[in-house]
């Protein structure tokens, strides 16, 4: 997997991409990852796309076009909607790509309430629509938190917050004395990712226990 596309070797057959990246929320422009995978094509290769991440920003995705050759697009439940324990995800690619991971992956079968839901969520246009405009909320409350308290937000998208302390790990380890569970990161020790508020309350709680944060670390 690749920071950067300027990354990816010119020998290379197969490319990685996240997009949006976690934890910085960096975004590959869609006429970039087309590019990259008719290059890579060209090659007798392909680019996966990971849309983990991209439900709340549609405009970066480019499942529109895969049954385009040379790419190969993943995406999941478990983040946009919440649904992590339900592991259910999928790949969309052309034929010839999808025959062939059957092959490899064999019969694994998905349980009937995981298609139920999965059901449910895709035909419920005014329900996605609604849970947009929740997250929305919930990560302006977030960003509200930071200013609040003084972190320094570096990057991100709709789900989370990556942010950047001179002390991070001695921050999360403050954190996880106030009952907050955090991301740190042992190659970049600067940085921490958090996850959404639930509401207002849940915000207030963890500026309040943030603020003990911080306050516990410089005294």
């Amino acid at each position: 997997m690749c920071d950067s596309v300027e990354q990816i070797p010119l020998t290379a057959k197969v490319a990685v991409i996240v997009n949006p990246n976690n934890p910085d929320g960096r975004v590959v422009g869609r006429d970039v990852l087309l590019n990259l995978a008719d290059r890579l094509r060209e090659r007798g290769g392909f680019l996966i796309v990971d849309e983990a991440f991209a439900d709340p920003h549609p405009e970066t995705s480019v499942a529109g076009h895969c049954g385009r050759d040379g790419l190969i697009v993943l995406k999941s439940f478990g983040k946009f909607f919440g649904l992590a324990g339900l592991r259910l995800g999928f790949a969309l690619a052309t034929p010839s790509i999808t025959n062939a991971l059957v092959q490899r992956l064999g019969p694994w079968a998905v349980s009937g309430p995981a298609l139920a839901i999965a059901a449910e969520a895709f035909s419920d246009a005014a329900g996605r629509a609604a849970f947009t405009d929740r997250l929305e909320r919930r990560r302006t409350l977030l960003g509200d938190v930071f200013a609040k308290t003084g972190l320094k937000e570096i990057g991100g998208t709709m789900l989370f917050s990556l942010v950047e302390h001179r002390d991070a790990h001695a921050l999360y380890d403050a954190l996880c004395t106030q009952r907050v569970l955090v991301r740190k990161f042992a190659y970049a020790p600067q940085w921490l990712r958090f996850g959404l508020p639930l509401d207002e309350n849940d915000a207030e709680t963890l500026r309040q226990r943030l603020a003990i944060a911080i306050g516990a670390i410089r005294s």
